[in-house]
């Protein structure tokens, strides 16, 4: 039998004191959050008067009935999902195709090419030269400019290097043996057996997509193609009066709608979806973090 070593007084201390500044920080981290949904949930005008901290005081969805009824804002979550899905698909692909030529040990140049690529994370051209960049190749107010500028990270790169050279090499030896080429081992091998990294990048990659709102600031004019996060940052930007006019279905909702409830509502809107999305990869993202921190 072994006995249990007891825990000396500072010991115990320092357990409580480690644990009252974790629940503080979580307190501080969650709270924020809470806050914008109460306010959110509750009414306008009531909500103008202060005071709500822990729950709704006069609940009310009408808040969330002006987004909703708000003429561009279905437009614009279409194209955030859009480019976002695409985003996604296209960033991951392109990426890790690259990312597998670069992993192989034969491949002439590779060292060069990895040089190349890390200089790009410490020095870039600058704003004025990308948009210069991009007005030259036709993607300012072309729902392209989302997905072809971005369509490849050569930090993620890095990631997807990592873990395919910890694929075991007996496993494309048995494929060229079937009569495999590249392109069969790449898609039929290599990304099947790759769920963690894919995920994982799947999941950075479409966060930032989905939050990304400085691409339609700078590149698109065009109301139709504006995403979510560009829609409220100018709702935040041009609201500058505590009274909004929203109209739904031809009745005034100004007795119950702020700009700031309608800041609120549309926060809440916005940022939901991809929290959801979440808890589905976690599992992948927390064993692709974990890629090249253990050796042997």
């Amino acid at each position: 039998m072994f006995a249990l070593k007891r825990k000396t007084k500072g010991e115990a201390l320092f357990d409580i004191a480690n644990n009252l500044i974790m629940l503080c920080v979580c307190f501080l981290t969650l709270y924020p959050i809470w806050y914008v949904l109460v306010n959110a949930f509750n009414d306008g005008n009531d909500a103008m008067q202060g005071g709500i901290y822990w729950w709704p005081r006069v609940f009310s969805l009408k808040n969330f009935d002006a987004v909703f009824a708000s003429p561009g804002i279905m437009q614009a979550m279409g194209v955030t999902v859009a480019k976002t899905v695409l985003g996604v698909f296209v960033h991951v692909f392109f990426t890790a195709m690259v990312a597998y030529a670069l992993s192989r040990k034969g491949l002439i140049g590779g060292k060069f090419y990895i040089l190349l690529g890390t200089i790009t994370l410490f020095f870039n051209g600058g704003l004025i030269p990308t948009f210069l960049l991009n007005r030259d190749l036709h993607l300012l107010d072309n729902f392209l400019v989302y997905i072809i500028p971005v369509m490849f990270s050569f930090f993620d790169l890095i990631i997807f290097m990592t873990f395919f050279r910890e694929i075991p090499e007996g496993l494309e030896e048995a494929a060229r043996i079937d009569g495999a080429n590249d392109w069969s081992i790449f898609l039929r091998v290599v990304l099947p057996v790759s769920m963690p990294v894919i995920a994982t990048i799947a999941l950075f990659h479409g966060v930032y997509q989905w939050n990304d709102y400085f691409a339609g600031i700078i590149y698109v004019n065009n109301p139709d193609l504006q995403p979510i996060q560009t829609y409220l940052f100018r709702v935040v930007a041009q609201s500058s009066s505590n009274q909004m006019m929203v109209a739904v279905q031809g009745s005034s909702l100004t007795k119950s709608v702020t700009s700031q409830s309608i800041k609120l509502a549309t926060m809440v809107v916005t940022t939901l979806p991809i929290v959801f999305v979440y808890p589905f990869l976690q599992r992948y993202f927390v064993k692709g973090m974990m890629i090249g921190s253990i050796k042997g």
